[in-house]
């Protein structure tokens, strides 16, 4: 079983694009494109924070 992220379908319903996003929560966007992609190890609980809060959701809004 693996974990899905669910980051593009929460972008496309805030009409966001990575780029805003990146810049919004302080990452790169070859960063964010590796979490995007689900290649990423781990994810600090400080990033999943700031995710959640510039999309406006809740964790288990992008990880499933």
């Amino acid at each position: 079983m693996a974990i899905i992220v669910n980051l593009d379908m929460m972008l496309a319903k805030r009409k966001m694009t990575s780029l805003e996003l990146a810049n919004r929560v302080g990452m790169t966007p070859a960063n964010l494109s590796i979490l995007k992609t689900g290649k990423a190890k781990a994810v600090r609980v400080e990033t999943l924070n700031k995710l959640c809060h510039a999309l406006d959701c809740q964790p288990g809004d992008l990880l499933e």
